[in-house]
This record gives structure tokens, sequence and C-alpha cells, in this order.
């Protein structure tokens, strides 16, 4: 029954609002938890007899399976997305979903690294290897640009404007952004380009791609996740830290820096100032520890 609706949903997924393949997966298998437990309760409903009341049913059913508040307020947002584009479609007549309420959640925010870690993460690359030249200017790129690990792995030599000091990315939804890029980055890549890329036999469709491997094939998210636990374990670095963890530190230190919070979210591609804002949660906790540290009046007598 709710077939013909869930593919026209994921059509306009992807057309629409241009998600990757992995969220359109994503909404749709979570909205199949909700056709599921339609099945069980009330098998005839179609999409335009949905009322508040039912959703709330549904959020009291997922919660009693002990299914996480993260994923109940993940799967809160793929049945908003649904009724919107029902709404739009004019299968309903009015949406839901408006005035469902999702779990309060504690925004965790990973370790970040500090500059001096991040020092100290780098310096443990073996640079007499051409992975390890690849792997400084892979790191380096990562810190300078804050860049999202789908980010890095695509990032194309034609999107390069390093005589100016910018490269432009594809982010969530193929949103291009120019990010600025720092001097020590332009030079590791210049380097891994000049002498050791222009060695590899490249596979025909990796020709635009900066970062291979030694097969000329572009990197794996996996791979870039196991050459940073690597060389944290080398770096005596026992945080548990990810690339994500470079974007993190990346935002963490403008912040701690002063920077502009417009300029931070323009540069790590945020759609909403709101996710940008957690950084100004972690700066308080900064300037406070500052603060005590260095102001008498916070100082134990």
């Amino acid at each position: 029954m709710w077939e013909p609706y869930i593919k026209g949903y994921k059509a306009w997924l992807q057309l629409e609002k241009s998600l990757s393949d992995n969220s359109v997966a994503a909404y749709i298998h979570d909205l199949q938890k909700f056709v599921t437990y339609l099945q069980l309760h009330h098998e005839t409903l179609r999409p335009e007899a949905i009322q508040l009341t039912h959703l709330e049913q549904f959020i009291k059913w997922i919660n009693g399976l002990g299914i996480a508040a993260a994923s109940q307020a993940r799967i809160i947002s793929g049945l908003r997305s649904f009724f919107k584009y029902a709404a739009l479609e004019q299968i309903c007549t009015q949406d839901p979903s408006l005035l469902l309420e999702a779990p309060k959640l504690k925004r965790h925010l990973p370790d970040t690294l500090s500059f001096e870690e991040i020092e100290k993460l780098i310096g443990a690359i073996d640079l007499s290897t051409p992975e390890g030249q690849r792997n400084k200017a892979i790191l380096e790129t990562m810190y300078s640009c804050g860049l999202r690990v789908s980010e890095l792995v695509n990032l194309k030599i034609s999107n390069l404007f390093l005589d100016v000091g910018f490269i432009k990315v594809t982010g969530k939804g193929n949103k291009e952004r120019l990010v600025p890029i720092g001097s020590d980055a332009i030079k590791y890549i210049n380097i891994f380009r000049n002498s050791i890329r222009n060695k590899i036999s490249i596979k025909p469709t990796e020709g635009d791609i900066l970062f291979l491997n030694r097969r000329g094939s572009r990197l794996s998210r996996v791979m870039i996740f196991l050459i940073i636990k690597d060389l944290a374990k080398k770096a005596g670095i026992s945080k548990n830290i990810s690339p994500h963890t470079f974007r993190h530190s990346f935002a963490t230190h403008l912040v701690e820096g002063g920077a502009d919070l417009r300029a931070v979210q323009e540069m790590l591609g945020h759609e909403s100032i709101t996710t940008t804002e957690i950084y100004t949660h972690l700066n308080r906790d900064f300037l406070r520890a500052t603060l005590e540290q260095f102001h008498p009046a916070f100082h134990t007598k």
C-alpha cells in the first residue's frame, strides 16, 4: 500500500534534495520502520489518514523497543521529511508531523586535539616513503581546511586554486564552497603532486582526484581512518580520534582564537548556524578555564 509513496519519496530525495545514496537509504529505512508499525497496529492507514496521535504512538513504540534518543530524533526527522514531501505533492492535505516533538538531546563533542598534539601526530609520519609524503599532505589539508573525510577523498586537482590560497570542495547535498588553505598544506600538496603522484599509474576515472593509493585509485574513508589511528598510536596519543577529529579541532581552534562564527560556518559548510554554535559552548568552557588559570579573583586563597 505504501510502496508507491515510498518510491515517489525516494525520487524526491534524490532529485529535489540531491542527497547521497547513503542518506537516501537511511531515510527510506527509517520510514519503513513506521510502515512496519502501521502494519502491526493500523493495517489499512494511508499517508493522508495519518494524524499526530499515530506518530506519537509510533514514537512511544520505538522507545519501548529500546531505540536510543539520538536514533529516535533521526527517525522523527525522517518522518517530518516524508510528510513535507507528501504535503508538497498534495498526498496529504495537512502535515501531521508539525507538532511532533523530538527527544531532547545533549550534544556531545568528540575529543579535540590541541595544536601541539596535531603537530605531534603529523610529526609521527615516516616521510621516507611515498605514502608518508602523501599522508603529510592529507593531514595538513584536513587541519588547514576543516574538511569532512568525504570531501577530502573526493578533492579534485581542478578545484585547487593554490596560487590564490583556496580550494573548492563539494559538501553535503552536492553543495560547493570555497575554503581558504594554509601555506603548509599548499607546500605539501605540491611536493606530493610533483614528486609522488606523477609516478603513479593512475586509473582513467581517477585522473582529476588528488589523493590516490599506490594502485592509482582514490582513497577510501576507512583508509583515512586507519592512517590516523596508526599515527595516533605512534605519537602516543590515547584520545579516541578519527578523521572528524581534525575538523572539530580546526573549528575549535578558530573559535578559541576569536573567529567570527559566520565565517566558521561558511568554512565548515554548515547549512545552519546552530550546528556551528556547538563550538561556542566549547569556547565558553575554554574561556572559563582561562579565567580560572589567570584571573586573580578565581584563584583559591
